[in-house]
């Protein structure tokens, strides 16, 4: 948790869903860190009670929020308890996604995908975002700023993933919607498309093989770290960005800058 920055969002609220751990959480931090009260949402109720706890500790203001993004009801709920304690909302950062082991790790090949895999992965990473923004934007009556968390997945195809994959394209979809239905209203919706990000999950469960293959994909000799999103992240929901909506901003340490050698040598391979 970073200690006081900048006072770009003093007076502002903000909603940051997925926010119990890695990028959520450096999100709310960053977010905190300049000046805004922060709605710390998660399915894990732990996980958002440390991240609030962590930015009130550093002198940040916070409340901790939990439900499930796909239950309309309690979405609904979340956003009126945050507008209860601190009375709007100014910056919406849609995060959470089905990451899971039972979720994302079982969304393989496609041949071999269950539907309710699919079916879940849409219901958390698309159907969560759009309630998200459904409930928020009724409590944004001075404007704001939507960030929504696509995935450098909606970019490019791959070999595994394709309803993860699949569930990040519609949000770039979405994020033109939303900025073209409310910007009269000077709500602006933006999106961000990261590569692999070195949370401390990523760290645990990926082989140093994985480490090795992504390495190779990118053109900078350094991953991107939470911290590294959430610059762009607060960035886009600053005014510095006001004449910014619509767009999706990938971050990915040129990793879609270039040819994909590591692709065609798994094509290669295969023959």
């Amino acid at each position: 948790m970073s200690t006081r920055l900048s006072g770009r969002f003093d007076g502002r609220v903000a909603l940051v869903t997925g926010a119990g751990s890695g990028i959520g959480a450096a999100c709310a931090e960053r977010l905190a860190a300049e000046g805004a009260c922060v709605g710390v949402l998660d399915l894990r109720a732990a996980r958002a009670r440390a991240t609030a706890a962590a930015i009130r500790a550093h002198g940040g203001s916070a409340m901790a929020l939990t439900c499930d993004v796909s239950d309309d009801k309690q979405v609904e709920e979340a956003v009126a308890a945050l507008v209860a304690s601190f009375g709007r909302v100014d910056v919406v950062h849609a995060n959470a996604a089905a990451l899971d082991a039972d979720v994302y790790g079982r969304d393989r090949d496609l041949d071999s995908l269950e539907a309710a895999v699919w079916d879940r992965t849409m219901e958390v990473n698309l159907r969560g975002a759009m309630l998200t923004v459904k409930h928020a934007v009724p409590a944004m009556p001075d404007g704001g700023a939507i960030v929504l968390m696509s995935s450098v997945s909606a970019l490019v195809g791959d070999t595994i993933h394709p309803a993860y994959g699949a569930s990040k394209a519609a949000l770039i979809g979405f994020t033109r919607y939303v900025a073209t239905m409310y910007g009269p209203r000077g709500i602006r919706c933006n999106a961000v498309a990261p590569a692999l990000v070195l949370t401390e999950t990523a760290q645990r469960v990926m082989t140093q093989d994985q480490l090795t293959d992504k390495a190779a994909e990118r053109l900078l000799p350094w991953a991107c770290a939470p911290e590294d999103v959430a610059n762009l992240v607060c960035f886009l929901a600053s005014d510095e960005a006001r004449c910014v909506t619509g767009q999706t901003v990938a971050i990915d340490s040129g990793t879609l800058a270039h040819r994909p050698q590591h692709a065609i040598h798994q094509w290669r391979a295969a023959q």
